[in-house]
C-alpha cells in the first residue's frame, strides 16, 4: 500500500548500520560509564528523537531542501558544529562526578544528557543527508504516499537502533561499575566524550554540499 519493497533487506541493513560502532555508540557508552544504565538510557533515547527530527524533515522535503540549498545546509552545518565544539569543551573542563551522585544521577542530569543526544543529532546535516540517501532506495518511485512511506521506514530503523543503544547501555553500565567508583575513571571518559565532540564539531564544520 505505501510502496514500501524489500522490507526484509531493509530491517538487515538497518540492524547491521545501527550495531556498527560510531559516535552514537561511543555516546550511550560513555555516559553509561559515568551515570549508569539510566544515564546511558537517556542518550540513546535522545539520540533517537534527534533521528526522528531528519526522518520527518526526509518525509516532507526538509532534507532535500539542505540538499539544493547551500545557504540552508552551510547555516544547520554551522550551527551544530557550534554546538558541537562548545559540548566538547565544556567535558573537556567539567569536573568529575561524585561516586554518590553517579549512582542516583539527577533528574536534571539525565535531562542534559538526553537534550545532548537530541541536539548532536539534530543539528548535524550529515544525519539529514544519510536518511535521504538511504530511504529512497526501499520506496517505489510511483509510491501513492512517499511521506507516509519514508516516515514508515524511518521509525523502524530508529526502534531497531534505540534497541540496540539501550542493549549497550546495559552492558557498559554493568561492565562500568567498578569504573564508576573512581574519579580518575570518570575524568578520562569525560575527557574522551568531550574530545568525541570537539572532533564531531570539526567533521561537521568541514562537510560541504553535493
Amino acid at each position: 500500500m505505501l510502496g514500501i519493497h524489500e522490507i526484509g533487506l531493509f530491517i538487515l541493513s538497518g540492524v547491521l548500520l545501527n550495531i556498527t560502532p560510531g559516535p552514537d555508540s561511543v555516546y550511550v557508552i560513555g555516559r553509561s560509564m559515568q551515570m549508569g544504565w539510566r544515564g546511558g538510557a537517556a542518550a540513546a533515547l535522545g539520540i533517537s528523537c534527534g533521528c526522528f527530527v531528519h526522518v520527518a524533515g526526509a518525509a516532507i522535503g526538509l532534507s532535500a531542501l539542505l540538499m539544493a540549498s547551500s545557504t540552508a545546509f552551510s547555516i544547520l552545518k554551522l550551527v551544530g558544529a557550534a554546538y558541537l565544539v562548545v559540548t566538547g569543551l565544556q567535558m573537556l573542563w567539567s569536573r568529575p562526578a561524585l561516586a554518590a551522585s553517579i549512582d542516583e544521577p539527577a533528574r536534571s542530569s539525565l535531562q542534559r544528557v538526553f537534550l545532548q543526544g537530541v541536539f548532536t543529532n539534530a543539528l548535524n546535516p550529515k544525519v539529514a543527508l544519510f536518511f535521504l540517501a538511504f530511504l529512497p532506495q526501499f520506496v517505489a518511485a510511483d509510491a501513492p504516499h512517499k511521506p507516509l512511506a519514508f516516515l514508515t521506514l524511518g521509525l523502524i530503523f530508529i526502534f531497531t537502533g534505540t534497541l540496540w543503544c539501550l542493549v549497550l547501555a546495559a552492558f557498559a553500565a554493568r561492565a562500568a561499575y567498578r569504573l564508576r567508583q573512581s574519579e580518575g575513571a570518570i575524568a578520562c571518559v569525560n575527557r574522551a566524550l568531550g574530545g568525541l565532540f570537539v572532533y564531531l564539531g570539526i567533521r561537521v564544520a568541514m562537510l560541504e554540499t553535493r
